[in-house]
């Protein structure tokens, strides 16, 4: 399977549980686990408690942090080995134009454009999707204390923003996944299942859940 797919993307929003994901396919497939960090970002507590203040030093400090991100993409052999990913570079921009202001988002354009981010494209996106209710309990449980303070109204408008990026996206294979009755992670049917759907995966757009995976 990592010979077809050398280079994979866990992608989705916040709680629902792409670093989980990421994490267990990176031990299946023996491959080097490439991992977001926002725990990182100095900015991104104050963020969630003002996001008007903090929101174009957060966005700036995750653009430096996927410039260095890029660096190491192209210092890396792509070719041989193989790498799982819980976030997609492309995605910073959907954050920015969701938090800055008209003025910030051009500053951040013109800054990401000098920086010209250019990673590898993925093999294979796999999509994370479910509701904000079941995001909302998911970040309730795993108990990040800055991240209790976001609202639902910023988890629909992420969830949307997600949505429309892959419906456009075309760059690589899609998975898209619903996540709200399915658990990936501990149950070890669903686990196997999305093994299977990935092995007959070679381009294209695909979908999974527990209802249709029979069908």
């Amino acid at each position: 399977m990592t010979e077809r797919f050398r280079y994979i993307v866990v992608e989705g929003p916040i709680g629902v549980g792409k670093t989980s994901l990421a994490s267990k396919l990176a031990d299946e497939f023996e491959s080097e686990l490439l991992l977001e960090k926002p725990e990182e970002n100095p900015f991104l507590a104050n963020f969630y408690q003002n996001p008007r203040q903090y929101a174009l030093s957060a966005q700036l400090h995750f653009l430096l942090q996927r410039a260095q991100q890029v660096q190491d993409f192209r210092q890396a052999d792509m070719f041989h080995g193989s790498y799982i990913a819980d976030f997609m570079v492309d995605k910073d921009r959907l954050f920015a134009q969701m938090t800055l202001s008209s003025d910030e988002l051009a500053l951040y354009q013109q800054i990401y454009t000098h920086l010209t981010l250019d990673a590898p494209k993925p093999d294979l996106v796999i999509y994370l999707q479910a509701p904000v209710e079941t995001l909302r309990e998911r970040i309730a449980r795993r108990g990040i204390d800055y991240e209790q303070q976001i609202r639902d109204d910023y988890l629909l408008r992420l969830s949307e923003s997600y949505t429309q990026l892959f419906y456009d996206y075309d760059d690589s294979a899609l998975l898209t996944v619903n996540t709200e009755s399915t658990d990936l992670i501990n149950n070890a049917d669903d686990y196997a299942a999305i093994l299977e759907k990935i092995s007959n995966i070679h381009s294209g757009r695909h979908y999974f859940n527990q209802s249709s995976f029979a069908l």
